[in-house]
Parts: structure tokens; C-alpha cells; sequence
């Protein structure tokens, strides 16, 4: 999946719960939702945020490859580990790691998969997958984008 998707998906999913809960301070967990979308594909220096952080993103490929270590159950633990440890607003720390849940999902879907249990060299993807950039990944957009507009609208009453 290409970034404006992994970043709709962040963004849909926490406004969603945002809309559907009493979340605390719903403007950072959102925007933590959208960078969180992001945050697995550090691993790609070809990827928003690896171009952003092209050290880190060479450093993280280098060490792991693409969709391993960072597309994994125990690099979202670690994260979250990490993250309770360092940053005080749970806001920011559960949005991060919903949008992440959301990137994993996604690229799930794609014919590479993931290595969602990595270590393991066992690949995760759903029966039926997508191509990145595709025509199914441009409905999925617009999809995700209904999703944001319909719960944002619940939330402020616009439409």
C-alpha cells in the first residue's frame, strides 16, 4: 500500500474510535494515528518516512529488509514498551499504535504479505490480495476517506 493510504487508514481508524468512545485529547490521537500509519515502513527507504529519515530507514533495511521486523507483532510490543516508557500522553502512544495495527492490516493484503510473527519466517497475507498503487487500493482511499468524513461528522456535526 502506498503512504496516502497507510496515513487514511490511521487517520479513519482513530476518528472512528474517537467518535465511537470518549477518547482523551481526540486532535493528538488522530494525528498519532496518522503517523503511525507510517511508522512500519521505516524499513523502506523509497517510503514517505524512509525518505524523511533516509539514516535511520538504511539502518533498519540493512539490519532486517522490508515488511519483517518492523511489519511484526514484536516490533508493535516493543514500540508500545517503549513508547509507555517515554511519552506521557496516552493519546499520542495508543494512536501510534492503532494507526500501526491499521499499516499491518494493510499491507496483509498485498500479494508480498508480511512477516507479522516475525522472527518466523512464516509470511501472513489474506487470501485474497491487492497491488500496491492498484485500482482495489484507489477505492480502498476513497473508502477510507467516506469512513473519516462519516465519524468526523458525528463527532462535530458538520454535515
Amino acid at each position: 500500500m502506498t503512504g496516502k493510504t497507510h496515513i487514511m487508514a490511521g487517520i479513519a481508524a482513530t476518528t472512528a474510535i474517537v467518535a465511537i468512545t470518549d477518547a482523551y485529547q481526540p486532535e493528538w490521537f488522530i494525528a498519532a494515528g496518522a503517523a503511525g500509519g507510517l511508522l512500519p515502513d521505516i524499513c523502506h527507504s523509497g517510503s514517505k518516512i524512509g525518505r524523511r529519515f533516509p539514516a535511520v530507514s538504511k539502518i533498519v533495511n540493512s539490519l532486517f529488509g522490508h515488511r519483517t521486523f518492523t511489519h511484526s507483532l514484536l516490533f508493535l510490543a516493543l514500540l508500545a514498551f517503549i513508547l509507555s516508557k517515554f511519552v506521557s500522553n496516552s493519546s499520542i502512544t495508543t494512536g501510534i499504535l492503532v494507526g500501526m495495527a491499521t499499516h499491518l492490516l494493510l499491507d496483509a493484503t498485498t500479494k508480498q504479505g508480511i512477516k507479522l510473527l516475525y522472527p518466523a519466517k512464516i509470511t501472513i497475507r489474506f487470501p485474497v490480495t491487492t497491488r500496491t498503487g492498484g485500482k482495489v487500493e484507489g477505492i480502498l482511499l476513497l473508502v477510507l476517506t467516506v469512513v473519516t468524513l462519516y465519524y468526523a461528522n458525528s463527532m462535530i456535526g458538520l454535515f
